[in-house]
């Protein structure tokens, strides 16, 4: 009895240490703008470009379904947090362990969540210092050009001190800021074009000139859209903030943050994609803000915008790696909880992430390649397999043919996207440098 009780108390510790469930105060705003920081990245920058390939009707139905069914997914994982009375699922493999089994669980959902949220990272390296790079470019046309590699280490730097912020409630600052920046540059995404009006020989031809351009264009721009989606990695640990009784479970407050969020998605998403293209037609490059290049002062600003929301988009997905980085360490390798502990795990990750992107500046491509693999399944079809074996809903019922419709279209997304970002890599591989 004495070892339980000392075991209990030392869990105790862990769990109050962890960043994840660390604190338990948030609001119902917090999960608002911490999923819109999630969701809404740079990825709905390249919509308009997105649309250019996949053409007015099927970009249309792609946005649209894509809108639904993550909406649904997420649905789903806020009601499946607390669905054992008395226990809750704060991290997605959690989730996945009591769904498919301990082992199972963890084989089937770590690989996937740490693709999707490593990967977000460098690729949020790589966006901040490329757009740091064009600030200077707009702002500066006649200074001597910087290497991308110095930007990225300058967006960097400000991970390295941000890292050290213990939980998410912590940087509820930073994610409301990163937020309100990703309102503002999808804001400037699109007025800016309806301000330039529509564009002399404008075309909605799709760009491909054979059939197999055609369909790696139609795919590439699948995985775009997917990537465009990506905020469920994180959302049962922003959950896990929520304070829950029997009385007031947390999926009340979490709904209605997600719902906000949604609205904003939906707000961001579609006038950049529809306008953009309507505007420039297939002319539009994959960063709409590229294809803009006046005002000076607009530019300068959005691409700024881009860089606060990144700093905050990076460390929402950082902290469930931090999470499980430190709590293999703590409770697999038994080395106390603490400061020092942090500081070195944290810094060690923001330096990797930095040194990835650094070296390899066309990762957005890799993402795509193994975006489709991780993306789709734990965007799209994962939550609906979970809640198959958890729910166990009637066969031929309304929620059974749901869920096997999202599953399906997600499969599809998940062989389909990677055979694009596969020919994405090897076009930019041919041109590739080192260090660049």
């Amino acid at each position: 009895m004495g070892v339980e009780q000392v075991k209990t108390e030392r869990q105790k510790v862990i769990e109050e240490w962890l960043p994840i469930t660390a604190s338990r105060n948030a609001k119902w705003w917090y999960s608002a703008f911490h999923n819109v920081t999630a969701m809404v990245g740079a990825g709905v920058l390249s919509l308009p470009y997105c649309m250019a390939e996949l053409g007015w009707g099927p970009g249309i139905v792609v946005l649209v379904l894509s809108w639904v069914i993550t909406l649904y997914t997420l649905w789903q994982m806020v009601q499946m947090h607390e669905i054992v009375p008395g226990k809750r699922f704060d991290r997605y493999h959690e989730l996945g362990q009591h769904a498919f089994g301990e082992k199972l669980g963890l084989y089937i959902v770590v690989p996937q969540q740490l693709i999707v949220d490593v990967g977000t990272c460098i690729v949020y390296m790589v966006t901040g210092g490329k757009s740091l790079k064009k600030v200077q470019t707009v702002v500066c046309p006649d200074c001597k050009p910087l290497r991308t590699t110095y930007f990225i280490m300058i967006f960097a730097s400000v991970q390295f001190v941000l890292a050290h912020c213990p939980n998410f409630n912590s940087i509820s600052v930073v994610s409301l800021a990163a937020a309100v920046m990703s309102m503002a540059y999808s804001a400037i995404a699109w007025i800016a074009p309806v301000a330039k009006g529509v564009q002399p020989n404008v075309d909605y031809s799709y760009r491909g000139k054979n059939a197999s351009e055609l369909f790696f264009n139609f795919v590439t721009a699948l995985g775009d859209v997917a990537f465009a989606y990506a905020g469920h990695n994180v959302v049962l640990e922003i959950q896990a903030t929520i304070p829950s009784t029997p009385e007031k479970p947390s999926k009340g407050p979490m709904w209605k943050g997600v719902l906000v969020a949604y609205i904003v998605v939906a707000i961001c998403y579609f006038p950049v994609a529809i306008i953009g293209y309507y505007i420039f037609g297939n002319f539009v490059e994959d960063n709409i803000l590229m294809t803009l290049d006046k005002p000076v002062w607009l530019i300068a600003a959005a691409n700024m915008f881009v860089v606060i929301h990144v700093i905050g988009g990076y460390q929402i997905y950082a902290m469930p790696v931090y999470d499980m980085l430190e709590s293999v360490l703590v409770t697999k390798m038994n080395l106390p909880p603490s400061r020092t502990l942090r500081f070195v795990t944290r810094n060690i990750y923001v330096a990797v992430t930095m040194f990835i992107g650094i070296c390899i500046p066309f990762f957005g491509g890799l993402l795509g390649f193994f975006g489709g693999f991780a993306l789709a399944p734990t965007t799209y079809f994962l939550p609906c397999i979970m809640w198959l074996c958890i729910c166990k809903p009637r066969r031929f019922s309304l929620s059974w043919f749901t869920n096997w419709i999202c599953i399906v279209l997600g499969v599809l997304l998940m062989i389909l996207a990677p055979i694009g970002g596969l020919r994405l890599i090897i076009l930019q591989a041919k041109s590739y440098k080192f260090f660049s």
